[in-house]
């Protein structure tokens, strides 16, 4: 387990003489005043006494009650013989929650009952992601919710719009996969393209098409065939 364990370990000079701040509250109010440009989301304590976990942006982070320490890197629960991995944990609650309330930045598909959810980030140019349209399609009792992505240049941009002011989105967004062109729509309604950009900044995606399960899960980094996808949400329902 030790090889695994990656942790940047960063002591703030200057604070070893400071006293507890008390509460998660007071810990969540020095750490954005000593970092300005964080949006600190949430403070909460750990397993481990003393060492509290500081949610900003989107990372975590975790401190001392005092704010000597600030570390970023995987926290390992090894109580009862079992390892577990409370930053990727954690990690995954937090996408899970972020997903579920930004689903009005993507446009929705469905696919039988739709019981079973996956979210995407796409490009419309993005030959895997045409791949992965194709694999969609094989499966049944599905809802997949994908997040405009447009990285690959402006006709990718043009193309987004046109799919996000269509009347019908699943549709125009079947065209571009299997056509690789738009048939009618308007270019010049309010698009979700910059949030998403920004949702995926958070996320930290390096590239398309990019998969999540409920449970705030990435089933993987690029292409998934059907076989693997119906593996992973199965995985869901088992939990």
């Amino acid at each position: 387990m030790l090889r695994k364990f990656t942790m940047v370990l960063v002591v703030w000079a200057g604070f070893a003489a400071g006293s507890a701040y008390g509460s998660e509250a007071g810990i969540g109010k020095a750490f954005q005043a000593k970092f300005p440009q964080a949006k600190v989301e949430s403070v909460a304590r750990t397993p481990f006494a003393g060492l509290y976990e500081v949610v900003f942006d989107g990372q975590i982070a975790y401190t001392d009650d005092k704010l000597n320490f600030v570390f970023f890197g995987n926290l390992y629960d090894m109580r009862g013989g079992a390892e577990r991995n409370l930053t990727r944990e954690r990690n995954a609650q937090l996408n899970a929650a972020t997903l579920s309330k930004s689903v009005e930045q993507a446009f929705k598909r469905v696919r039988g009952n739709g019981k079973r959810v996956l979210y995407t980030f796409e490009d419309p140019n993005c030959p895997w992601c045409k791949k992965l349209h194709g694999e969609l399609a094989k499966m049944n009792d599905l809802t997949v919710y994908t997040f405009l992505w447009p990285i690959l240049g402006e006709d990718s941009v043009e193309k987004a719009r046109v799919v996000w002011c269509s009347k019908d989105r699943a549709k125009a967004w079947d065209e571009v996969m299997v056509k690789g062109t738009t048939s009618g729509g308007s270019k010049t309604c309010d698009t979700p393209i910059e949030k998403n950009l920004e949702l995926a900044r958070r996320f930290g995606i390096r590239g398309t098409p990019a998969i999540y399960l409920t449970d705030g899960r990435q089933v993987s980094a690029g292409f998934v065939p059907a076989n693997e996808l119906e593996q992973a949400l199965n995985s869901v329902s088992i939990k």
